[in-house]
């Protein structure tokens, strides 16, 4: 027991009234008056609890709302319970004399998930400024069960120090001494569990539907064809996919043949284009077209090393060179012929000179 958490506690999936008064589920003897009559009922089979008309539809779907207000009407009700699920049926139970209300109620949705939607959500909320309490329909899922006008029930107030244990709102603690398993099991109680503890924050689930051989059929049936189904749209899905890669790579295939084709066109263009202006650049004679024009590219470069220095220069600075050698050529060629003038004119004047 040191081993074990305090706050570890434990849930009743079956009702005795002995271990229901218990803090812990080890009691072996009723502590209190309800208790005791409880008990009588449970072992003398007086109570029925599919016997109640009023308990109607389908209690897997069914949720109990306790601690109602007094003020509180099936409309509120159904309007605060309509946020968890579609509401099917619902019944607030109220005194067979008077009308009132007794502050406590059934609810039934159309969906079980519905039901346990409103189970873990609906807990501990407020209706006309009352906090509720939501459990599921122990009633008619919990075996042997006694309800609280025979001496039976979950829960209690404090005041009335009628405690009942091992329900959604007071859960049994860990056992807190050792546990009289052969006692427990000649009285018939069902001993706690040896396995894990829960925290008292773990939501409890409530029972379950528990399905015959021909639900298990349907429900197998039904899986198997939404597998199929399944299988079926998933390889549709596959097959319809591979066809659009075949078909994106037969078009990434045509595009990139007709850009090659087309730059396969173009180069040929370029290459008789260029093989045209080579031709046109061979018929033409060197007296019209240049010396330059019918060299090959290995003659040009040949040419353009064995050029001197002066070639090499701009045509601009050359044509000024040429300009200027020509102009002193001019000079020159001036200054010797006005030379030759004078030397004559002076011969001829001397043998004029002489002849007088």
């Amino acid at each position: 027991m040191s081993g074990r958490s305090i706050n570890s506690v434990f849930y009743a999936e079956t009702y005795h009234p002995i271990q229901a008064g218990s803090i812990d589920g080890t009691d072996t003897a009723p502590h209190d008056n309800a208790v005791y009559r409880a008990l009588l009922c449970s072992s003398a089979g007086l109570y029925d609890p599919f016997g109640d008309p009023k308990a109607i539809g389908d209690p897997y779907c069914t949720i109990f709302v306790g601690r109602l207000s007094h003020l509180t009407t099936e409309d509120t009700l159904r309007k605060a319970m309509s946020k968890y699920g579609k509401v099917k049926n619902l019944r607030l139970v109220r005194h067979i004399v008077t009308g009132a209300s007794r502050g406590y109620g059934f609810v039934e949705f159309e969906t079980e998930r519905e039901m346990r939607r409103a189970y873990k959500d609906a807990h501990h909320s407020y209706i006309d400024d009352s906090e509720v309490i939501v459990d599921y329909n122990r009633q008619q899922l919990m075996p042997g069960w006694i309800p609280r006008r025979l001496g039976g029930g979950l829960g209690g107030r404090k005041e009335s120090g009628q405690l009942r244990f091992g329900g959604r709102e007071r859960p049994f603690r860990a056992p807190l001494q050792t546990i009289p398993y052969d006692d427990l099991k000649r009285l018939g109680i069902p001993p706690p569990p040896e396995g894990r503890y829960m925290s008292h924050y773990e939501v409890p689930s409530p029972p379950r539907r528990k399905r015959s051989s021909r639900d298990k059929e349907e429900s197998s049936h039904r899986r198997s064809s939404i597998d199929k189904e399944e299988r079926k749209h998933r390889s549709s899905s596959v097959e319809a996919e591979e066809s659009y890669n075949i078909r994106s790579y037969r078009v990434k295939e045509e595009h990139y043949s007709e850009r090659h084709s087309v730059e396969k066109e173009e180069r040929r263009y370029k290459d008789s284009s260029m093989d045209r202006s080579e031709r046109s650049h061979r018929r033409i004679s060197p007296e019209r077209g240049g010396y330059h024009h019918n060299r090959s590219s290995l003659d040009r470069e040949e040419h353009y090393e064995k050029r001197s220095p002066v070639d090499m220069e701009e045509p601009s600075h050359k044509k000024l060179r040429n300009r200027e050698e020509r102009t002193h050529k001019r000079s020159s060629r001036d200054r010797d012929e006005g030379s030759r003038k004078r030397h004559k004119h002076g011969s001829s004047d001397k043998r004029r000179r002489e002849d007088v």
